[in-house]
C-alpha cells in the first residue's frame, strides 16, 4: 500500500497518517478479508507511534493508537464486541482506558445527545447516498426504495428526543422521510465540537454487505444510550444514600425516558434484511452484545446480580463490571431499602421513588423483550455470535427482575420482607 509505506518511510507523524487510504482498503473488502501485508504494515505503524502515544496531551497520536487498536483486533486475536463497534474511537466506555467523566451533568448529557444524533444521522446519510448511487461503499444486497424510506422515517423519529433536548427539534422539519433525513444530517454536521470523535474512523464493517452499516450504527447508538443511563443510575444511588428522594427520582425518570424513547432504534434495526444479516454475521464470531459493558453496568447498578448470573458467560464477558459487583458496587435496590430502613425515605418521597423505579423497570423490561423478538427473527434457532447461545439466552434473561424492592403498580416492598399496605 503506497500511501502507508511512504508515510512509514518518512517521519511517521501521526498528524499526517493516511486514514483515507487505509479506510478505503478496509471498506473495499471488509475487515475480515484485509490482506495480511496491510495488517503487518499497520502493526509496524503501531510500534512506531507507541512512544508518541505515551506523550501527554498528544491527541493525534492517541487517535491513531485507538484507530490501530480497532483495525488490528483480528490480527491480534482479541476481536470482540467493543472493538467491532470501535467504542474507544467514539470515546464511549469500553472497560480499559475509559475517557474521564465530563465536568458536569449538563455537559455529559449534551455530549451523549450530540453523539447519538450524529450516529443516527450518519446511518441515514449512507442510506440516501446508496439509494442515489453516489457511494460504492458496502455494495452487496442493497435494500429497495421502500425500505430506505422506512429507515429514514424511523431514524428521524429515533433522533427527535435528543434533538428536542438540544433545542433543535424544529430544524429537521416534517417533510417526506428522505428530505427530513437529509435535514437531520445537515443538523448533525453542525453538532461537531472540538474533541468529538471522527465518525468515519469508527465504521469498519467485517464484510461488504450494505446492511452492516446500519447494524453497526444502531448498536453504537445503543452503547451511547446505555452509557448515559449508567451515569444517571450512579447519581441516583448517591442521591438515595444522601436522603435526596427528588433528585433520585429525577435521575431515574431521565434514565427511563432515555430507554423508552429509543424504541424506534429497534424498529430501525428490524428493517435489516435477514439474509444480509446472516451473510455478514458469519464473520463476526467473537463479537457479541453479551459483551456490552454499558448494558451490564446498567443491570448491575439496578440490583446485585444473583450468584449464578454473576458466574455466567454474560458477566465473565465483562470482567471489569464483574469485579465492581464482587467488590460491593452499590445499587438502586439496596440504596432504596437502606434509605427506608434508616427512615431517610418515607411518605411521599418513598412513593415517588418507587413509582420511578417501576417505570424504569418497565422500560428496561420492554427493551429486553424487543431485543429478544428481533434476535429471534434474525437468528432463528442459530447460536449467537461470540460463542453464546443466542436467542435461548435472551429468552432466559428477558424476565429477570430489574428491581426486587418494588413490584408492579409501584407497591413498595417492605425492606425486611412482605409488602406495604
Amino acid at each position: 500500500m503506497h500511501e502507508l509505506t511512504t508515510w512509514l518511510s518518512g517521519t511517521a507523524d501521526p498528524r499526517t497518517f493516511p486514514y483515507p487510504a487505509v479506510l478505503r482498503e478496509f471498506h473495499r473488502v471488509g475487515k475480515h478479508f484485509v490482506e495480511k501485508e496491510l495488517l503487518a504494515l499497520l502493526d509496524e505503524t503501531r510500534a512506531r507511534v507507541a512512544g508518541a502515544t505515551a506523550a501527554a496531551g498528544d491527541n493525534r497520536a492517541r487517535l491513531l493508537s485507538d484507530f490501530l487498536d480497532v483495525t488490528l483486533d483480528k490480527w491480534d486475536g482479541r476481536y470482540d464486541y467493543r472493538s467491532y463497534l470501535a467504542l474507544r474511537l467514539l470515546r464511549l466506555p469500553c472497560g480499559t482506558d475509559d475517557p474521564p467523566p465530563a465536568e458536569d451533568d449538563a455537559t455529559a448529557r449534551r455530549a451523549r445527545d450530540r453523539l447519538f444524533v450524529r450516529l443516527v444521522a450518519d446511518a441515514l446519510a449512507f442510506e440516501l447516498a446508496a439509494a442515489a448511487h453516489t457511494t460504492d461503499l458496502l455494495p452487496q444486497q442493497r435494500p429497495g426504495r421502500p425500505v430506505v424510506t422506512k429507515r429514514c422515517r424511523l431514524g428521524v423519529r429515533a433522533a427527535l428526543p435528543p434533538l428536542a433536548r438540544l433545542g433543535l427539534v424544529g430544524a429537521v422539519g416534517d417533510d417526506e422521510p428522505a428530505t427530513t433525513a437529509a435535514a437531520l444530517h445537515a443538523v448533525a454536521a453542525g453538532l461537531d465540537a472540538d474533541g468529538d470523535p471522527p465518525l468515519r474512523l469508527s465504521m469498519l464493517p467485517v464484510h461488504v454487505t450494505h446492511d452492516e452499516y446500519l447494524f453497526i450504527r444502531v448498536l453504537q447508538a445503543y452503547e451511547c444510550l446505555f452509557a448515559g443511563v449508567a451515569d444517571e443510575l450512579r447519581v441516583a444511588v448517591a442521591a438515595l444514600a444522601g436522603a435526596a428522594p427528588r433528585a433520585a427520582a429525577d435521575r431515574l425518570g431521565y434514565a427511563g425516558d432515555l430507554i423508552g424513547a429509543a424504541g424506534p432504534l429497534f424498529s430501525l434495526l428490524a428493517t435489516m434484511q435477514t439474509e444480509s444479516f446472516r451473510t455478514f454475521r458469519q464473520y463476526t464470531e467473537g463479537a457479541s452484545a453479551i459483551q456490552s459493558r454499558s448494558y451490564k453496568l446498567v443491570e448491575s447498578l439496578c440490583r446485585t446480580p444473583e450468584g449464578d448470573r454473576l458466574d455466567s458467560v454474560a458477566y465473565r464477558s465483562v470482567p471489569e463490571v464483574r469485579s465492581l459487583v464482587r467488590a460491593g458496587q452499590p445499587t438502586i435496590d439496596e440504596a432504596y431499602r437502606s434509605a427506608v430502613r434508616a427512615g431517610r425515605l418515607d411518605g411521599a418521597g418513598r412513593m415517588l421513588v418507587a413509582r420511578r423505579m417501576e417505570t424504569f423497570a418497565g422500560a428496561l423490561s420492554q427493551w429486553r423483550r424487543t431485543h429478544h423478538r428481533i434476535a429471534t427473527r434474525m437468528l432463528g434457532p442459530r447460536s449467537g455470535t461470540g460463542y453464546t447461545e443466542g436467542t435461548p439466552y435472551l429468552a432466559a434473561v428477558r424476565d429477570v427482575p430489574v428491581f426486587t424492592a418494588v413490584t408492579a403498580g409501584s407497591r413498595p416492598v417492605d425492606p425486611i420482607g412482605g409488602r406495604t399496605a
